[in-house]
């Protein structure tokens, strides 16, 4: 969430930049800075209360050793009453702490300079597009299609074990996706992330950490007698890694990346955009996640884009990424760029890939912090990354690669498959 000291040092600014992902945050924020008097000044009054109590203190044992019992009475009442008084005003602060977090729980991240104004998807900017559009014949089958006839993936197998949004991978569509996780975490690990294993399912205060409650409770599921979540996505578990924690400026950065099956029940989701593997409830994923300094957290995020780049063109996939407008961009991020795949039978883009600079913002909800050279104890910066998500490289690969012999896998990926055609 937005640091208290960000918005009492410029509101107006913080109000500014939300305009850009259309949040009018004026009353929030004027709100908070109320909240924030009424905390302080019951701060303040009750410091000169503690400091006068203690003076009280000692002018009753001084009464009591002169003889004056019923002065020193007097001054005890009073120390009572200031007591009472006191109550008053811890309770105030209390109230005043829990309703400001309250609010900025509620208020989204700002962002950055470099986010190009916009609502939706269709105001994006292209930054840079690579790699060549198969010519596919006329009868081309899209991935679903050819899920059937090579008897790889069984939609209609999971409806009836699961319901909608939950494929049965076969044979070697099973081998498939073990192939492109093995591949991914490889590639991860290369470039420098440790790998991870986290849990599949967190609880509340994970899910607060990161953002996504309470933005995104309706998308989750939510397991109601034990209080706890699947994880959409691996970045819950594994930047709750660091949540409470201080680190050491010298540990700094951190890089991360797990594997994980997500969850999410895209309330609302239906239509033709989300056939076959467009749109999942349960998916495979492998993430990539950066604790980074503030005065470096932006070389992180070009790092990491250039990143996701090199498996896109790995994998030998058209490809093109796009710098997410403030409309169209998440609740805690700062930036965001997207990544697309063609697929050719379906002739349109699919995302596979969203890599994000938070900021302080989720640092500030996890207490994230790091303990700089000169001993003073700041906010760190997150990012995050899919590299990637499986189920439209998947549906790409299918598409683009179907020949007349069966559906030929890219040269990278064979190690990891143990196969060079799907047939």
């Amino acid at each position: 969430m937005l640091t208290l000291a960000a918005i009492k040092e410029n509101p107006e600014e913080i109000i500014r930049k939300l305009t850009k992902k259309h949040f009018d945050a004026r009353e929030a924020i004027t709100k908070v800075l109320d909240l924030d008097k009424v905390r302080r000044s019951s701060q303040a009054e009750l410091d000169a209360n503690l400091s006068e109590l203690k003076g009280l203190a000692a002018q009753i044992g001084k009464l009591m050793k002169e003889g004056k019992p019923s002065e020193a009475e007097a001054v005890k009442q009073k120390v009572a009453d200031m007591k009472e008084a006191n109550k008053k005003l811890e309770d105030a602060m209390t109230s005043a702490e829990s309703e400001i977090t309250e609010i900025l729980l509620s208020v989204p991240n700002t962002p950055c300079d470099m986010v190009p104004e916009g609502r939706t998807a269709e105001d994006n900017l292209v930054e840079r597009t690579g790699g060549k559009v198969p010519d596919l014949p006329a009868d081309a089958l899209p991935h679903w299609e050819l899920a059937r006839k090579y008897d790889i993936i069984d939609f209609e197998l999971g409806v009836k074990i699961t319901g909608a949004g939950f494929p049965v991978y076969k044979g070697k569509g099973a081998r498939l996706q073990r192939a492109l996780i093995g591949f991914f975490l490889d590639n991860a690990r290369e470039a420098g992330y440790l790998e991870v294993e986290p849990p599949y399912v967190v609880n509340a205060a994970s899910g607060y950490g990161t953002g996504q409650l309470p933005d995104k409770e309706g998308q989750m599921y939510h397991c109601n007698e034990d209080d706890l979540y699947l994880i959409p996505t691996a970045e819950v578990p594994v930047t709750n890694l660091y949540r409470d924690v201080i680190l050491d400026e010298s540990q700094l950065p951190i890089r991360n990346t797990a594997y994980s099956a997500c969850f999410r029940r895209e309330a609302g989701s239906y239509g033709k955009d989300v056939r076959g593997l467009n749109r999942l409830h349960q998916f495979d994923k492998v993430e990539i996640v950066q604790i980074q300094h503030p005065d470096r957290s932006y070389q992180s995020l070009t790092e990491m884009v250039n990143y996701v780049q090199t498996l896109v063109e790995k994998l030998e996939l058209p490809w093109r990424i796009l710098r997410l407008c403030g409309g169209d961009m998440s609740f805690t991020s700062a930036i965001t760029f997207d990544f697309e795949v063609f697929s050719a039978a379906q002739k349109r883009w699919l995302e596979v890939s969203s890599v994000s600079n938070f900021e302080s913002y989720q640092a500030n909800r996890l207490k994230c912090r790091f303990r700089g050279t000169d001993k003073k104890i700041r906010l760190a910066h997150t990012l995050n990354g899919s590299a990637l998500a499986l189920p439209r490289i998947v549906a790409a690969l299918l598409e683009n690669n179907q020949t007349p012999e069966g559906i030929r896998i890219p040269k990278a990926l064979v190690p990891y498959t143990g196969f060079d055609m799907i047939d």
